[in-house]
């Protein structure tokens, strides 16, 4: 599947590094694992909106500019 999942363009990876944290300094902030935030910046895995919020919450910016449809 890649970097996007074929109906949602992912900036996570992107913004996460801006933002100068590790996969696991996110996962930790977002209550989930490593591999969850690895999952979703893959392309794998589609955050619940919870999720979603709580990551935007930690690296300060909006859902909209983590994820965006094409």
């Amino acid at each position: 599947m890649g970097k996007h999942h074929k109906n949602l363009l992912n900036n996570l990876e992107q913004l996460r590094k801006s933002a100068d944290l590790t996969q696991q300094q996110l996962s930790d902030s977002a209550g989930v694992s490593r591999k969850s935030i690895n999952a979703i910046e893959n392309g794998i895995y589609v955050p619940s909106t919870v999720l979603a919020l709580k990551i935007a919450q930690t690296l300060r910016c909006t859902v909209d500019d983590l994820f965006q449809l094409p």
